[in-house]
């Protein structure tokens, strides 16, 4: 894979088909990390392979994603300050490809090992991305 490239909720393969990528147009599927609105007026993109997988590894729409491939929106990316980006328009139909759909859900097994009690940590995890 070569380009940018957005992760979505398999649900919402109608409407993007129909309109292409719109945040205003979120509906009943959650975003990937499961908001249920917009977190930035724009598209967050991935841009590579690694972007993509671990986007799909977070999902949390309740249900498979899919991947599409975005052309020409390179040149307009906003930083978000936590190390992603997003394009601050909607990308139109004839701008995206359907690459890859109805990937499933990560398996959120737990370890075969628990810690035990007096093993307990408690942290706080905050992603940012370094270039």
């Amino acid at each position: 894979m070569g380009g940018l490239f957005h992760v979505t909720s398999s649900r919402n393969r109608g409407s993007v088909d129909a309109h292409g990528l719109d945040w205003r147009r979120m509906d009943s599927a959650p975003g990937i990390a499961g908001s249920n609105r917009p977190e930035r007026d724009g598209i967050f993109v991935c841009i590579d392979e690694s972007e993509v997988d671990f986007f799909v590894r977070i999902n949390n729409t309740g249900g498979p994603v899919d991947v599409w491939g975005i052309d020409g929106a390179g040149a307009e990316l906003t930083e978000t300050g936590t190390g992603f980006c997003y394009v601050p328009h909607a990308i139109p139909r004839h701008a995206i490809t359907l690459i890859r759909r109805d990937i499933p859900p990560q398996s959120q097994e737990l370890p075969s090992e628990l810690p035990s009690p007096g093993d307990a940590y408690r942290s706080e995890l905050t992603i940012t991305r370094d270039e």
